[in-house]
């Protein structure tokens, strides 16, 4: 009996999972540009940077653009680090290319493709639900602090955090972050691409902040926000952070 247990035992499950990737938006395909300021950003911050996954987005190249050496990019990404795992919003030849020098090719950023108008004319990430499906909860509340390399992932909800993020923590959310104390580490909002996620907190002081993709380290940040309460959040694709 045990041995057809194990012989009807699959060597392996195939599933789909949400992980939270980080983005390289190019906006030119001179290599020697693109490695020279990647040197200077993994410099900043080179923990961060450490055996990181990361997609290559390609929307931002216009169509007059040279064919981008993805071999060359490759070879520049695992000198710093990183791990390269595709290519998205890319053209035919550029993905083709793509596929010769190995890189996955990945569907778009729904965020950019299934945009609803609100009444005032910004834009609002539509989601949909099935309708048999439980409705989502409003929010995971954390009353503790979150430990060095904590991860905590609050899925379909905002996440609020009613103590500090702890240096190299990390949290993610579906929808928006709320920290009441200092945030530091990591803080990851809106990462299925809800485009209208904000991050608050009591304490700016994380190493890396993101809304839908878009990140910002903390070096990029000015110093009259670091250590204030401050909101993060998108306009025009570009990551804004005021004070609070």
């Amino acid at each position: 009996m045990s041995s057809m247990a194990f012989a009807l035992k699959r060597a392996f499950e195939l599933k789909g999972e949400l992980s939270a990737l980080s983005v390289l938006r190019l906006q030119d395909t001179d290599m020697g540009r693109i490695a020279r300021e990647l040197a200077a950003k993994v410099k900043i911050a080179p923990g961060f940077f450490s055996n990181t996954p990361i997609v290559i987005d390609l929307k931002g190249l216009d169509d007059g653009e040279r064919l981008l050496d993805f071999t060359a990019l490759k070879i520049v990404l695992i000198k710093h680090g990183l791990v390269p795992i595709g290519v998205r919003n890319a053209r035919i030849n550029a993905r083709e290319a793509a596929a010769q020098a190995g890189f996955a090719l990945l569907r778009n950023n729904p965020a950019e493709h299934s945009p609803a108008a609100n009444t005032d004319g910004s834009r609002i990430q539509r989601r949909q639900w099935n309708s048999e499906a439980p409705p989502p909860r409003k929010s995971l509340m954390i009353t503790r602090p979150v430990r060095s390399g904590q991860q905590v992932y609050a899925r379909e909800c905002d996440l609020i955090v009613l103590a500090q993020a702890s240096p190299g923590s990390e949290l993610l959310a579906d929808g928006n972050i709320h920290v009441y104390g200092s945030l530091r580490g990591r803080a990851l909002a809106g990462i299925r691409g809800d485009i209208t996620a904000r991050i608050f907190c009591q304490s700016l002081e994380a190493e890396l902040i993101a809304i839908a993709g878009n990140y910002k380290l903390i070096d990029d940040t000015e110093d009259s926000l670091k250590g204030h309460p401050a909101q993060v959040y998108l306009r025009e694709d570009h990551l804004m952070i005021s004070p609070l």
